[in-house]
């Protein structure tokens, strides 16, 4: 059987009725399929669509045989027992009671056909890494990333035909996203994923963007997309260019056309008052001369309207993936200077840390989930640690006051800069005009993200040391190009936690730590 979803005509509006789909129709087939687009473009909500978690106003979606869903915002009740959370602790019960001598219909109705669910279970946890958790553990137990792996656990038993896997490698170590990897590449149904991820989206068959409420499927992997959107973007630019040429032609020659027309007019009405030419023959020259030039100055006016409308048509095809371009002197540090210096310290998970970062170090800070990577960054930011300006940009983007404007926020860390530096400091972080007045409550992830990111750099003093845990986790693939921009303007020393390799490679870190069992060693690039 071959497993789809298919999605026809889909039409959702929010509330306050915000237009996110109007007549959506697209086929996922029996392969990996990764969705991707900007921050807001609707990736998720479609997805809670597809799992009937949102109700769309027009429109239908039909999947064929069993469906899983993997939610990015998964929360499980922490009281819940393993196998609860997977969900076959009635079965279970209903074997124990049948074993014990209660051999009753409707214990062999709960049972069916899973006899083997045990045995299932837990080959299916020894597979995604969790081979040590027993099936009557509690699940406040688990680390976050643990409990996503059991999420996906519960799916996966399910043997769904169709899976839907929303940012799953959000908050997962290395050594867990190796274990979701190898149960992406073993899935044999319709798989549609959304994520950022790219060694992740590197393993799908093709990739979907989700732009303006129409999805578009590219074959191949994320590379492969990459590339073909380059191809596309570049040829979308020469037909910018010549429909530009082409519009201002035509405004030249319109113009020129109305030049002509008013020399023959004028000339015209020189000869006839010279008396040159009988009133009647003047009349009937001026006439016919005007029927003439009012075609031409039509034809001519025709070819403006589709010129500018060649020119809309070809912007339309440009996508409008803006990037940040910063120009941070103000937080260089000379090569050298010691900049943060821990000596036996100790972390309150036991560690006890010796560390030195001298100048304009980039630093990569990994480790297993729960090792303390998130508390040595506050450590270090901690009791006047460091010797330079800094600043922490945490996992919770919680820095910024809600009820305020972007730029009112900025003014709260920068007081003393005037208000119009202040705004076209932030344009360059492509918060434009009305954009830097919108209220933080307002903004989307990724644009939360891009006005904190803006305010600790342009805070005043300006940060020399700059410290971001997890700044990958939840941004979509245009905002993290657009992190990546501006952290190749940042001159101070940077320490960044993080279980993003393609990201930590495309910044230029020079020193790689890895924490673990209380230990932090240097090791060799990954």
């Amino acid at each position: 059987m071959s497993f789809s979803l298919t999605c026809t005509d889909l039409s959702f509006a929010w509330p306050d009725g915000g237009v996110l789909f109007d007549g959506l129709t697209f086929v996922a087939g029996p392969v990996r399929s990764g969705l991707v687009g900007r921050n807001g473009a609707g990736k998720s909500t479609l997805l809670r669509l597809i799992a009937g978690r949102l109700t769309p106003q027009r429109g239908a979606i039909r999947v064929s045989g069993e469906l899983g869903y993997l939610p990015q915002d998964l929360t499980l009740d922490t009281t819940l027992r393993v196998d609860q959370a997977l969900g076959i602790d009635a079965i279970r019960a209903a074997i124990t009671a049948i074993e014990a001598g209660d051999a009753s219909e409707q214990n062999f109705a709960i049972v069916g056909d899973g006899w083997d669910v045990e045995e299932r279970a837990d080959a299916m946890l020894g597979k995604l890494g969790l081979g040590a958790i027993t099936l009557d553990r509690s699940v406040g137990e688990l680390s976050g990333g643990e409990t996503i792996l059991l999420g996906l656990a519960a799916e996966l038993l399910k043997r769904p035909d169709v899976l839907l896997l929303d940012e799953p490698t959000n908050n997962l170590d290395l050594r867990a996203r190796k274990h979701l990897y190898d149960a992406v590449d073993a899935f044999r149904g319709a798989l549609l994923i959304v994520s950022h991820d790219r060694e992740l989206l590197d393993r799908v068959d093709q990739i979907g963007d989700l732009r303006k409420g129409e999805l578009t499927w590219y074959g191949g992997n994320l590379t492969a997309y990459e590339e073909a959107v380059a191809t596309e973007q570049e040829a979308a630019e020469r037909m910018v260019r010549a429909a530009e040429s082409d519009l201002k032609k035509q405004k030249r020659e319109l113009a020129e056309a109305r030049m002509k027309m008013d020399r023959r007019r004028a000339a015209g009405q020189r000869a006839f008052e010279q008396g040159g030419i009988p009133k009647i023959v003047a009349g009937n020259l001026k006439r016919n001369a005007q029927v003439s030039a009012a075609k031409h100055i039509g034809m001519h006016s025709d070819r403006l309207d589709t010129a500018a409308s060649a020119l809309a048509e070809a912007e339309e095809k440009v996508h409008d993936d803006d990037t940040i371009r910063v120009d941070l002197p103000k937080t260089t540090v000379p090569a050298g200077r010691i900049v943060v210096r821990l000596e036996d310290y100790v972390l309150r998970t036991g560690l006890h840390a010796d560390l030195e970062i001298r100048g304009p170090e980039r630093i990569a800070l990994t480790g297993p989930n729960g090792a303390g990577k998130s508390t040595l960054l506050h450590a270090i930011a901690a009791d006047d640690k460091p010797l330079v300006p800094w600043r922490l940009l945490p996992q919770r983007l919680d820095l910024l006051q809600d009820s305020l404007s972007v730029v009112e926020n900025l003014a709260l860390l920068a007081p003393s800069t005037e208000n119009q530096y202040r705004r076209s400091r932030l344009a360059r972080f492509l918060f434009r005009g009305r954009a830097a007045d919108q209220p933080v409550s307002t903004l989307s992830g990724g644009e939360r993200f891009r006005a904190t990111l803006a305010a600790l750099l342009l805070a005043e003093p300006p940060p020399q040391l700059l410290m971001l845990d997890e700044p990958t986790n939840n941004l979509d693939l245009a905002s993290v190009a657009q992190l990546q921009d501006a952290l190749a303007s940042y001159n101070g020393a940077l320490v960044i936690a993080s279980h993003d390799l393609p990201f930590l490679r495309e910044i230029g870190i020079t020193r790689w730590l890895h924490l673990d069992h209380n230990e932090l060693t240097e090791i060799d690039p990954l």
